[in-house]
Order: C-alpha cells, then sequence, then structure tokens
C-alpha cells in the first residue's frame, strides 16, 4: 500500500472525478475510474456472514453464529477465525469490504440489534473486535466496524439524540473501536445514524477527534446507509457517502467547492484515503490497467461449514445442569422435541445482517438424524410471527417446470419487460443488477403448490404494496397492508403480513397466481422492494398444541424443548419492550416439565430473556442465535462430543424489574436518550444497584469442574505500563475441557466515581482432566485509567481478583501504580 501513489493518483482527477468517487456507484459499489486504473470495490453487509452484491436465494452465504455467541466464546483466537472465514467468504463472493464486526454495547438487553453485538463490556468487546479486524484484513479484505457511536438501540435511531458526557463516551462506547483501530488497524469505519451531544454522528467532531487525532486512523469513514443527510457532513471526516448514486453531495459539493465554501483540499484527504483502500483490497492496477472484477465462486469452503459447527459449540453457554448433560442420546430410550424454534430455528437475528444459507441443520433435523424412530416432534407454542416461506420442493415453475416461481416485471401497460426465474417463495431485490426495479410498475408471480399434507392453513404476503392472490384462477386475497413506521428499511427487512385460511390438499396442486401494485412508490420502496408469500402458524390452537406435547412428554425417557425469540423481537429496526419469551412457551416448559420430570431446555435466542422455570428442569443450555450448523453443533453438546464453551458476555436478569438500564426510546423532550447511567453500564450497574441477576456476566457452566489457585501479579507498575499477570488453574474433573479465566479490579477509597468492580483482563485455558496450567493474561495499562480532558491514572493500590465469573472470585492481589 502506498499513500504516496494515492496522492498521485489523486492529482489526476478532475473537480468533478473527485466528488463522484465520494458517493457509492449504486446500493453496494464505488464507483469505478478507468483513467486511474481504479475498480469499483464492491462493500457488502456482514457481520455473521457475507451475504455479496444480491440478496437472493440463487447466491448463498455462510451463516455464522450471531455476535454475541462470538461474544460468549471469549477467544481472540475464535474471533481472528472468524474474520477469516468471514475474508474467504468475501473473496468468493467478489467482495472487499465487509460491513463487520458490530461492536455497540449492550447497554440495555432491549436493543433490538444485542444478538448482533458482542457484549456489554468495552474491554471485552474491544479485544474480539481488534482480533476479528485483524483476522479478515490479513487475508486483504478490508473490516467495517460498526456503528460509530452510541447506536445501542433501534427505536428513532435515525434522528434520537444521545446525550452522553465525554468520561462514559471514551471509557465505555469509544473503546472497542479504539482498540478495533489502534489494537486492529481497521480500514474503514462505519459512522451511525443517530446524533451524539447535538450533532449528528456524520457530521461529528468524533470522527476527527479521537479517531483521526489520537487514533491516528487513516482509513475510510464509510456512512451507514442513508446516514448522510446533508451538504454539511462533507466539511466533517466523513468519506464515503452510501448508497449511491443519488446522495446529498454530487453536484452540490462541486458548487461548494468552486465558490469557496468548502476547501478542495478537504476533498482530496476523502479521495486518498479511498484510494488507499482500493490498494489496500486490490482494486488499484499496478500498471495503471482497470483490475478485472475478482471472480466469484458458487461453492462454500468445506472448512467453513465445519468452522460454523465449531463456532456454534464454542458460543454456547450451559447455564444449569444438574449432571443429566452429557447424555448419550441413543441409549437414552424415547426421546420427545418440542418447540416452535426446534423446526423454524433462528440462527439469525433479523435485518441487513441476515443472509441466506443454502442448507439450515435445525434442532429437528439433526436429533432426526441421530435418533430416527426414537425421536417424536411436537410444536407446542408457536412462535414464529409472520409469513414463513413454503418448501422449494413444494413449488413448480410453470414456465421452465423446475422448482420456483416466474416472476414477470411489468410496466404501467401490463407489458413483460423483464422475466426472473427465482427458486423460492421470499424474494427481496436490493441491489440487484439488470432487475428493473425503479421503473417496473407490477410484478407477477406465478408457481404450482403441491401441499405435502392435508390440513387448513393461514395463507398469506408480506409486503407494503397492493397484492391480489388467485387460487386455480379464483380469486383468494386481496389486501393493502399500510406502512406503520418512518423508518425506511422496516418496511423492506419486516414488512407486514396478512393471511386467510384454506383448507389443503395432501398432494393435490394449486396453481398459484400472484398481482403485486408497485405504482406510487417513493424514497427507498423505488429503488428496492421485497415480496414473501407462504404461510403463518395459527396461534388459536394454543391449548391443543401445549396439551399434545406434554402427552408426547410424558410417553417419553427425555424430553428436548427449544424455545427462543422471533424476527418480532430482535430485528434491526425495533427494539424489545420486555424480556419475555413470546407466544405461550413458558407454559410449555412448565406442562412439558410437569409432565416428564426429565427436561432438558434449549434456549434460541441472541439476547437474553427471563426463564422462570430455570429451576425446575435438568439442564438449561443457550445457543443463541447459533448459525446454518445450529442443529449439529447441538448434538455435539447434547451427546458430549463437544464441550459449550461459553462464558456469559452480559448479565441475564431473573426478573425484568430488576434490569438496572431500560430506556432506549427517546421519550424525553427534544427527542433526547441520556446515558445517565455512566461508566455503570451492564454488570457494573448490577454490583451498583447490589441486585442479584439470574446469571452473572462471565458465568457459564462445563462438562468439568475447575479451580484457581493462585495470583500473581508485579508488586507495582508505572502509570500506563502493561503487565503479565500468572494465574494457575486445575481442572479437577474428569474430563478435558475449556475455562475462562478472568480478571477483574477494584479500588477501595478512590477520589474519582468507578465501578465496584471491572474486568482487566481475560484468557481461555484448556486442560486435560487433573491437568494444571499457569496461565499468563496480559493486562493493559490502560484499564486502570480514567478520562477527564484526557487520560489520567489515580496512583496507589489496586486490589486484582481472579475467578470464574464476575461475582465467583477465587484469588486476589495487590497491584501499586505509581
Amino acid at each position: 500500500m502506498s499513500f504516496d501513489k494515492a496522492v498521485a493518483l489523486t492529482a489526476k482527477l478532475s473537480l468533478e472525478e473527485k466528488v463522484a468517487f465520494l458517493t457509492g456507484h449504486d446500493f453496494w459499489n464505488t464507483v469505478q475510474n478507468d483513467g486511474i486504473g481504479l475498480r469499483k470495490m464492491l462493500l457488502s453487509d456482514g457481520p455473521a456472514g457475507v451475504r455479496g452484491e444480491f440478496w437472493d436465494e440463487r447466491d448463498n452465504s455462510l451463516n455464522l453464529p450471531s455476535g454475541t455467541a462470538l461474544g460468549s466464546s471469549w477467544s481472540v483466537q475464535l474471533a481472528k477465525e472468524y474474520g477469516e472465514i468471514l475474508a474467504k467468504e468475501a473473496a468468493r463472493k467478489g467482495v472487499d469490504v465487509v460491513l463487520g464486526p458490530t461492536i455497540n454495547l449492550h447497554r440495555t438487553p432491549l436493543g433490538g440489534r444485542h444478538f448482533e453485538c458482542l457484549s456489554e463490556d468495552a474491554m471485552l468487546t474491544g479485544a474480539l473486535a481488534a482480533s476479528y479486524t485483524k483476522g479478515m484484513q490479513a487475508l486483504s479484505k478490508g473490516a467495517c466496524p460498526k456503528h460509530y457511536v452510541a447506536n445501542d438501540f433501534e427505536t428513532d435511531r435515525y434522528n434520537v439524540d444521545i446525550r452522553v458526557d465525554a468520561r462514559t463516551l471514551h471509557e465505555i462506547y469509544l473503546r472497542p473501536f479504539e482498540d478495533a483501530v489502534v489494537q486492529g488497524g481497521a480500514w474503514t469505519i462505519m459512522s451511525s445514524y443517530n446524533r451524539i451531544n447535538g450533532t449528528t454522528a456524520t457530521e461529528n467532531e468524533l470522527l476527527n477527534n479521537p479517531l483521526r487525532s489520537e487514533w491516528n486512523f487513516d482509513g475510510v469513514v464509510i456512512s451507514d446507509w442513508t446516514a448522510v443527510r446533508s451538504l454539511e457532513s462533507a466539511k466533517a471526516e466523513q468519506d464515503l457517502v452510501m448508497p449511491g448514486p443519488v446522495g446529498p453531495w454530487g453536484d452540490a459539493l462541486v458548487a461548494a467547492i468552486r465558490n469557496g465554501e468548502i476547501e478542495e483540499s478537504l476533498i482530496d484527504r476523502k479521495v486518498i484515503r479511498l484510494l488507499v483502500l482500493a490498494q489496500r483490497v486490490g482494486a488499484v492496477g499496478e500498471d495503471g490497467v482497470t483490475p478485472a472484477a475478482p471472480v466469484r465462486h458458487n461453492e462454500i469452503a468445506v472448512d467453513a461449514v465445519a468452522f460454523a459447527r465449531r463456532a456454534a459449540s464454542e458460543g454456547s453457554v450451559l447455564l444449569e445442569n444438574d449432571g443429566i448433560l452429557p447424555i448419550n442420546l441413543k441409549a437414552a430410550g424415547k426421546v420427545s422435541l418440542s418447540g416452535h424454534n426446534a423446526s423454524a430455528a433462528r440462527t439469525q437475528g433479523g435485518g441487513s445482517a441476515t443472509v441466506i444459507p443454502k442448507t439450515v441443520i435445525t434442532p429437528l433435523s439433526a436429533l432426526k438424524a441421530e435418533l430416527g424412530n426414537s425421536l417424536s416432534y411436537s410444536i407446542g407454542a408457536v412462535v414464529q410471527v409472520g409469513v414463513s416461506e413454503l418448501p422449494q420442493k413444494t413449488l413448480m415453475n410453470p414456465i421452465t417446470g423446475n422448482h420456483g416461481v416466474h416472476v414477470e416485471f411489468l410496466d404501467a401497460d401490463g407489458e413483460v419487460i423483464y422475466v426472473e426465474e427465482r427458486l423460492g417463495s421470499n424474494l427481496l431485490w436490493l441491489g440487484a443488477l439488470d432487475v428493473p426495479i425503479p421503473i417496473a410498475q407490477a410484478i407477477r408471480l406465478r408457481t404450482v403448490y403441491t401441499p405435502l399434507e392435508t390440513s387448513e392453513e393461514l395463507f398469506g404476503f408480506a409486503t407494503v404494496q397492493p397484492t391480489k392472490i388467485h387460487f386455480d384462477g379464483e380469486l383468494f386475497f386481496e389486501k393493502h397492508l399500510p406502512v406503520e413506521t418512518d423508518d425506511p428499511f422496516i418496511p423492506l427487512m419486516d414488512p407486514p403480513f396478512a393471511s386467510k385460511k384454506y383448507q389443503f390438499t395432501a398432494g393435490k396442486s394449486i396453481d398459484i397466481d400472484i398481482f403485486v401494485d408497485w405504482t406510487n412508490r417513493t424514497g427507498l420502496q423505488a429503488a428496492a422492494q421485497n415480496f414473501i408469500f407462504g404461510l403463518e402458524a395459527d396461534a388459536s390452537l394454543g391449548d391443543k398444541l401445549i396439551a399434545d406435547a406434554a402427552a408426547d412428554a410424558k410417553d417419553s425417557d427425555i424430553a428436548i424443548v427449544v424455545v427462543g425469540t422471533n424476527s418480532k423481537v430482535e430485528s434491526e429496526g425495533l427494539d424489545r419492550k420486555n424480556l419475555d419469551l413470546p407466544g405461550r412457551q413458558n407454559e410449555l416448559v412448565e406442562a412439558i416439565v410437569a409432565a416428564n420430570p426429565n427436561t432438558i431446555v434449549i434456549v434460541n435466542s441472541g439476547s437474553p430473556v427471563l426463564l422462570p422455570w430455570r429451576k425446575k428442569v435438568r439442564a438449561v443450555l443457550l445457543t443463541y442465535f447459533g448459525g446454518q450448523e445450529m442443529g449439529n453443533a447441538l448434538v455435539d453438546m447434547l451427546t458430549g462430543a463437544a464441550e459449550p464453551g461459553g462464558r456469559l458476555p452480559t448479565t441475564w436478569a431473573e426478573k425484568f424489574e430488576d434490569v438496572p438500564i431500560t430506556n432506549c426510546d427517546a421519550a424525553e423532550p427534544g427527542n433526547h436518550v441520556t446515558y445517565e447511567e455512566g461508566i455503570h453500564v451492564g454488570y457494573r450497574a448490577w454490583l451498583k444497584a447490589d441486585t442479584k441477576p439470574a446469571y452473572e456476566f462471565g458465568y457459564g457452566l462445563g462438562y468439568t469442574t475447575w479451580s484457581i489457585e493462585t495470583l500473581e501479579v508485579p508488586v507495582s507498575t508505572a502509570a500506563g505500563q502493561d503487565f503479565i499477570a500468572q494465574v494457575k488453574v486445575t481442572n479437577t474433573g474428569s474430563r478435558a475441557g475449556k475455562h475462562v479465566v478472568q480478571i477483574y479490579a477494584t479500588r477501595e477509597n478512590s477520589a474519582i466515581d468507578r465501578p465496584v468492580r471491572w474486568l482487566v483482563g481475560f484468557a481461555e485455558v484448556r486442560a486435560a482432566a487433573g491437568e494444571s496450567k499457569l496461565v499468563e493474561v496480559k493486562i493493559r495499562g490502560r484499564e486502570f485509567a480514567n478520562y477527564t480532558s484526557g487520560w489520567n491514572y489515580e496512583e496507589g493500590d489496586f486490589e486484582l481478583h481472579v475467578g470464574s465469573s464476575v461475582s465467583k472470585l477465587e484469588a486476589s492481589a495487590i497491584l501499586t501504580i505509581g
């Protein structure tokens, strides 16, 4: 990479060319310029997969476990591998920059993208983010840590003003980004939608100080999509406006430079940064000739799928276990499985983090493969909300005769202007090349659906466009669903839905003809569209579903229940109102355990939920959104082929009233949310309130036991000096396993407000049964600093505690700073 080359290339560009380069070419690509040998750079949503340029079931992606699962691993090595795997996926899909990791904090468990973020602790998040970034960029693919900064919830994210003091901002919310930049060397950062202390992120001084001035960030600040809203942001350290080609800069910026309102040197700096990035990802030709676009490959690597399976186990947390796990399932007798999430597993959260995997191994499919006829299944309680796509094998394209759907794009006269042959019934057009989304006035979808079972079902659709559905030539359903949000992405990512009952007969085919009116579209709807048709689960059968599941459990030797959340609970664009499991899942668990005391519960949620029955069941295993190999990983963990390796990166409440921070909507006058808790976020807030949670930060069981005997640190160290702590750890159990050593600091009689206890270091350790190890934990001097108009250090004694969670501390030592 050459800064001088970037400067030289910039000098060759006209003002118009430079300004054009600062807004995207389209939804996902930057502008190409053959005059300087520059190809487009393709940016793609992550952070738990790489979607690529097309959001299309014909272009599959690897689906890794969610951010909370990665955070639960407490493993910088796993985070590095995670980044490497995503870099290989990016190469396979021709992607240059992956929009991830998401490193906002778990400030409150109500945050809608909680599943996408790593933890409630700034240091833990930063360490994992830096490793993820280094792993990805070592393979020449840019990481884009996001969203800078304080975008810790979703409600009114476009307009909300976060009021936060300087100390809290620097010690807590900026810290993960600092680590990603300074320790991880991030090539890009994404600026967020929200305002911080009155100024929107894309115009905020924080883009300069500390990002540029203190951290020496030489990369590109990419806007969140549509986050740049004014010409004023061009004066800030915002570099790239996405998406394009229309944006607030363009001709207006050219004019502002020509009339002297904005200096051209500001624009040159932005262009140079983009050209440095282009060199880093190989988008600039060495000889001035534009490089060819990267070659794309269809097949996901076998080692990537294997990693997805291993990462799911490494990030799962065993919350309860009376000894029933691990279990020989094949020798267990009859096993009943219940729960909607067992068959309709949540492998990922909703919104822009969504990718389309080629295969998903659900708990039901994996356990069925393991147990065959010894397994029975009942849905138990409806969880998934909305319309689920139909199985591809039940759909026949009437034109091609293959599985799928024939889609015609129509003009105002009803003439066909474009045709697609799609594989399924969940269709999204976002950044799709050649598809005439802006000019089409309607679409027509045709397929032949052959039900697998005889049953009365709710058949429906999801979109905000007027829709008519015909079955065998007769009008079945017609409806126009309203838009009920100001967020332009919600109707696209999580559209409203409607359905109507129909009696289907197994094997009896139905010609389905759907007309969707696309006239009068504006804004994002004019450039991107979606349409889903399929079946909605019937929640009106609740009593019967629970009774059937309980009866099945009673007739079994072991009962496994999968509970979890749905896309209406955990998704981009919305926040939760409570921590309850949706639907009647708590009733289901109570009924199952009453029928069979040998009950194991699997929790398939990306964020904390209340588990009122947790002490009544024999085991509780938290798998989060476990990625496409979730089912196989679950069988690995239940049988002991793999150990649940996770420890909680965020605190889980016993009851909602105990949660210390719940304000994540702009109820305050002036559309403000004040981070009034200051530095006391997550477990720090729980400790300050002296409230006992259900499961504390750092908690997690395994399949062996551990003791921590000693902690040794230097007697004294200079302020800001890094040092090594040595911890003696012994596996006191009967099998090999993993443990996470956690070191916390306390300070008695501090002159400033400090947490009761705070994390300063951690390390994973693996040991055989009976084996002792001396673990070295590197602790940065910065962990003892406080921010007041700069970084300051309080001299004197700090007590360091080592343990297995923030509450289970087993040894201590005194460190003197001076």
